[in-house]
């Protein structure tokens, strides 16, 4: 059989081929958002089997399988790792048309060399060969980074760790930057049960006890002082929606007072304290020259059997329908008159509004930054080719494409990395198909220029991460 991963994959015209292969392919990796553990890549850990790098902690394969009606036990149970890739690959012929297809045999082909198909058939030789490929250092964590041309990797990190793997792979000679993102939801979500046990963690690393709003203010400058010692250039926050309410610091230390004396808080009262929380960590980002990102709109653990027995990022998690607008504009809005507004990314999980937050974005601008509030590529259940063009689409007609910082994996798996490639396949084919129709001039130069500043320069401008590439 012909093999399915070709060269020009995607690309469907000579203007596509020539944007791809020419200005495209090359341009260095930076992963401004992932999942990845740093504990594994500081190890330089060597995994043991496919089923360990690949499919476990998948969330997206996961969700596959279930619809496919595979028993949990093959899934997330006790079944053995050579009996879950075989169901796996059962499983991936029926996946057609889903992203995990086309993902599946372009991570197969990038890290293994393997073309192909993976089914119930193939399964048993590619998992023997790839495991023998697995026990080679060069398959180390760290090695396959680097082979996919990363730049920079950004790990999702709680404000309560002590980001020590951080450290040891910044005092070592790995080519790669690696570097922590703030990702504060524990101190934001005061109706969580936990969140009185997550404040007195952070009051003992900080040793400053929380009893008031502003002891919380200091709690928050401190961890953020730190991360950006070790690096970090970004923040990342998971909200269902925005919180953008009128408040006065007053109200937030009545409510906090409250909530210590573990007394209830209604949701109004919530809102408020997330918003002004929301604003002071805002008003850091922008004193510290960080990136805020603000993921938007899903709703999280849906299936509360699953969670019970599986755990969060259980792959039963959905798109939600919420409101966004008039609070994501207050919020923003509070922090611009301020003038403590920081760059931002806008995440929407759900196409309807991919218009509301590209218009949004353009709100926001100047300050001699390109596009300094960001409509984020297409995030969760839109990362694939449908809802990349129609994420991309949005942006050209509402905002500017060419001040787009570009793509990112938000993945756990060390094999996601192709991810880019296939982002850069579709904007290019895009692209093409527009000069091809004459809606573009033939100036392969200009757009592949813009093409390498959508793939990397631009993102290389954004961030000014430190020492964006160690022993060059």
């Amino acid at each position: 059989m012909k093999k399915f991963i070709q060269d020009d994959f995607l690309l469907q015209t000579d203007y596509a081929k020539e944007l791809y292969h020419n200005f495209a392919k090359n341009q260095p990796i930076i992963d401004f958002h992932s999942h990845l553990p740093v504990n594994e890549i500081a190890e330089n850990k060597n995994f043991a089997n496919l089923t360990k790098i690949w499919i476990q902690g998948d969330h997206y394969k996961w969700r596959a399988m279930r619809a496919l009606g595979i028993e949990e036990k093959y899934i997330t149970g006790n079944a053995t790792d050579e009996e879950k890739f075989q169901k796996w690959a059962e499983t991936v012929p029926y996946s057609l048309r889903n992203p995990l297809y086309h993902w599946t045999h372009l991570e197969l082909s990038r890290y293994f060399g393997i073309d192909e198909l993976l089914d119930a058939k193939s399964a048993s030789d590619i998992y023997r060969d790839c495991n023998k490929q697995l026990e080679n250092p060069d398959f180390s964590s760290q090695n396959l980074i680097r082979r996919m041309n990363v730049e920079v990797v950004c790990t999702t990190d709680d404000p309560l760790d002590d980001l020590r793997y951080h450290s040891q792979l910044a005092e070592s000679d790995y080519s790669v930057n690696v570097l922590p993102t703030f990702r504060p939801d524990g101190l934001i979500d005061i109706e969580k049960v936990d969140f009185i046990d997550y404040l007195n963690t952070l009051s003992k690393i900080t040793g400053i006890e929380i009893t008031d709003f502003d002891s919380l203010k200091e709690v928050i400058r401190k961890r953020v002082d730190y991360f950006h010692e070790n690096g970090c250039r970004l923040s990342d926050h998971g909200l269902s929606h925005a919180h953008g309410v009128e408040y006065t610091e007053d109200q937030v230390n009545t409510i906090l007072s409250l909530r210590l004396g573990e007394k209830s808080i209604s949701k109004k009262e919530v809102a408020i304290y997330k918003t002004a929380i929301l604003n002071i960590l805002g008003q850091l980002y922008h004193e510290k020259n960080w990136v805020m990102q603000l993921h938007l709109g899903p709703i999280r653990n849906t299936n509360k059997a699953i969670l019970k027995k599986v755990g969060i990022d259980a792959g039963v998690d959905s798109i939600g329908d919420y409101q966004h607008a008039e609070q994501l504009a207050s919020l923003l809005n509070q922090l611009n008159m301020k003038g403590s507004l920081p760059k931002t990314i806008l995440y929407n999980s759900n196409p309807s509004d991919n218009e509301v937050f590209a218009t949004m974005a353009g709100n926001f601008t100047g300050e001699g930054i390109k596009s300094k509030v960001q409509f984020g590529a297409a995030w969760w259940f839109l990362d694939q080719k449908q809802g990349i063009e129609n994420q991309l689409n949005t942006l050209s007609n509402i905002g500017l494409l060419s001040c787009s910082v570009g793509m990112l994996t938000d993945s756990r798996s060390l094999l996601s990395f192709p991810r880019h490639e296939y982002f850069r396949r579709v904007l290019c084919n895009m692209l093409g198909n527009d000069l091809k129709e004459g809606l573009l001039p033939n100036d392969i130069e200009w757009i592949g220029k813009i093409v390498e500043d959508i793939t990397y320069n631009n993102a290389k401008t954004f961030f000014q991460f430190p020492n964006a590439v160690k022993n060059s």
